[in-house]
């Protein structure tokens, strides 16, 4: 797969990290694209990039781009993701994919039409270790699932505290960290909330949340919590009970061991470390879906990232928040 990559920032650097390390699987960073020409110069000198651009459409319109990677703020996501389709690109673009399920539905029925992957990248979907998980949980190794926790939190200052709460930039804690926190559940959990109810939220001087805990209720009479803040350290864990067991993560974001305990109080540890950081996974889901000629693939579908961002949206309102 020829990449071209939009955007120079932290999350753009480990995406063309890993690409480079995947060079003998035939991955290739092809150009890279920032607003301002010096930005993606430096880049494409520290990656081996051949190509760099001062403008987005550039680098779209380069032939030699088959899809693109998008590390763009937040509120450029939908124009960017519509750029590089009307393009003829398929596109990997960060989390939250939009700021609306509109947009998003929307940038999924044009990757349909023109016969392109668009995926948004919730990578942790992605995870052998969560394969893993999900046969555990369909075995019925623990029971019935009852109830699920996850909870995310870290510390940013200086100008990255600005960047992830800025409102016009599509900030805040919910749509940062909180994503992982919702894509979790959804996954573990296979169906999508009937309600919920939020506690703990906390404003900053952005207008945006930095805080808050979500419970939720599910018709199978499940329940789940999750928490997601920006300005505290909490661990990543996560937990999943179920009427014969547990299974335990220690970080669900990177999600390279869990251990499960059984009702006679007997307990195991799996591990299934990354090969590289755990975008490979991603990346190589989508080159075998382009490969043949998808344009949605297990276990993410575009059904779900829809689903997220509509969730995400109706807690952001019950805040009093909107874009």
């Amino acid at each position: 797969m020829k990449w071209g990559i939009l955007a120079t920032g932290t999350i753009a650097e480990k995406f063309a990290g890993t690409i480079r390390s995947m060079k003998e699987e035939g991955q290739s960073l092809q150009a890279v694209a920032s607003r301002k020409e010096e930005r993606a110069a430096e880049f494409a000198g520290r990656h081996g990039i051949p190509k760099c651009y001062g403008s987005y459409e550039a680098l779209f319109a380069d032939p030699d781009v088959e899809a693109v990677y998008i590390g763009t703020p937040n509120n450029l996501h939908y124009e960017n993701c519509l750029g590089a389709l009307e393009a003829g690109k398929h596109v990997l673009c960060e989390k939250p994919l939009t700021l609306t399920a509109k947009e998003a539905a929307g940038l999924y029925e044009i990757a349909e039409e023109k016969d392109l992957l668009l995926l948004e990248g919730l990578w942790i979907r992605f995870l052998p270790l969560y394969g893993r998980m999900q046969e555990l949980l369909r075995s019925g190794a623990i029971g019935e699932i009852i109830w699920v926790r996850s909870d995310y939190g870290f510390i940013a200052k200086g100008a990255r505290r600005e960047r992830k709460f800025r409102s016009e930039l599509g900030g805040g804690a919910l749509y940062d960290i909180g994503i992982y926190n919702i894509g979790f559940l959804q996954m573990v959990m296979g169906e999508d909330p009937s309600s919920f109810t939020s506690s703990q939220v906390k404003m900053n001087e952005f207008g945006t949340d930095s805080h808050s805990t979500l419970e939720f209720a599910y018709r199978s009479g499940r329940q789940a919590q999750c928490t997601q803040v920006i300005g505290e350290e909490i661990a990543r864990n996560a937990l999943i009970t179920g009427t014969k067991g547990s299974i335990f993560l220690k970080d669900f974001q990177m999600a390279e061991c869990m251990e499960i305990t059984y009702e006679d109080g007997h307990s195991e540890q799996v591990t299934m470390p990354f090969e590289i950081n755990g975008f490979e996974y991603e990346i190589r889901a989508f080159e075998k879906a382009v490969a043949e000629g998808s344009t949605c693939l297990e276990p993410y579908l575009p059904r779900e990232s829809v689903a997220n961002m509509s969730l995400l949206e109706e807690v952001r309102r019950s805040w009093g928040m909107e874009f």
